[in-house]
């Protein structure tokens, strides 16, 4: 026959749990916190208004309306209407979504920005320029942006690349033609 040594458990003092649990809690509540701290702020992009289909990807050529500006809101760019004939292009100034065209905090929110939305990009300043901004540009080192973008459309680079040369060998005809409109006589 076996004999069962038995141990005398002590009661829990009043209070006692109560405080444990609330230690616990502090200690998770301050957990998050310092994680949350120590998290890097990132890119944000804020939707005015959906877009509809697909999102560009990489090396696609996205045709955009922006307005950049500072943290403080002075605007230190805006996209230009481009001197192209109707018709060949959409709308907006083109940019190539390739590493080195543009800066990284853009190429990452554009690729999840739709054709037709408008959004607003904030863009933290390791994602811009950091330390060193462009020579002669307002923007100051370290600087956080935000733009104000309209996706007017997208398209592959070679779909861009052929558009253009088009655009190109149709100014060469018109700059060969004669100044009354009519072809020159060989």
């Amino acid at each position: 026959m076996t004999e069962v040594t038995r141990v005398p458990l002590q009661p829990i003092a009043k209070g006692s749990l109560t405080k444990l649990w609330i230690g616990v809690i502090v200690a998770i509540l301050l957990g998050a916190g310092l994680a949350w701290a120590a998290t890097p702020k990132g890119l944000g992009v804020e939707t005015i208004s959906e877009g509809t289909g697909a999102s560009p990807q990489m090396g696609d050529v996205v045709f955009v309306n922006y307005v950049g500006k500072l943290a403080d809101g002075t605007e230190f760019d805006r996209s230009q209407p481009l001197p192209i004939p109707p018709g060949l292009f959409p709308d907006g100034n083109p940019l190539l979504l390739q590493e080195g065209a543009i800066i990284d905090g853009f190429i990452t929110g554009l690729t999840q920005m739709k054709k037709g939305g408008q959004y607003v990009l904030t863009i933290p300043a390791e994602q811009a320029y950091g330390a060193t901004p462009p020579p002669g540009s307002p923007i100051p080192p370290n600087a956080d942006l935000t733009f104000e973008v309209e996706v007017v459309d997208f398209m592959s680079e070679a779909d861009f690349q052929a558009r253009a040369a088009a655009m190109q060998q149709m100014m060469q005809q018109q700059q060969q033609q004669q100044p009354d409109g009519t072809p020159p006589v060989e």
